[in-house]
């Protein structure tokens, strides 16, 4: 028998970097709440934070096809580097 190691590592949530192009409005923005938004001065968006699950991982990046803008990357970050960035955006 073997073990289903998604479950387990799925066991905390997972802190992503999604990136995109575009700019939102305030309004927009609050599709994406729960996730700290950092609209670029080069017209890029990077959303980061805590992602439940696979399911709500997609819920995201449909919200995001939905709007129309091109995905550029999504980036699983390690516990070390989740760490740094979010003590840098404070």
């Amino acid at each position: 028998m073997t073990r289903n190691t998604s479950a387990k590592q799925w066991s905390q949530p997972q802190v992503y970097e999604i990136r995109f192009k575009g700019h939102l409005s305030p309004s927009r923005a609050q599709m994406f709440e729960g996730l700290e938004m950092v609209q670029e001065s080069g017209g890029e968006t990077v959303l980061t934070g805590p992602v439940i699950d696979q399911a709500a991982l997609h819920g995201i990046l449909d919200r995001i096809r939905d709007l129309g803008v091109p995905l550029i990357s999504v980036k699983r970050l390690a516990q070390d580097e989740a760490n740094t960035e979010r003590s840098v955006s404070k």
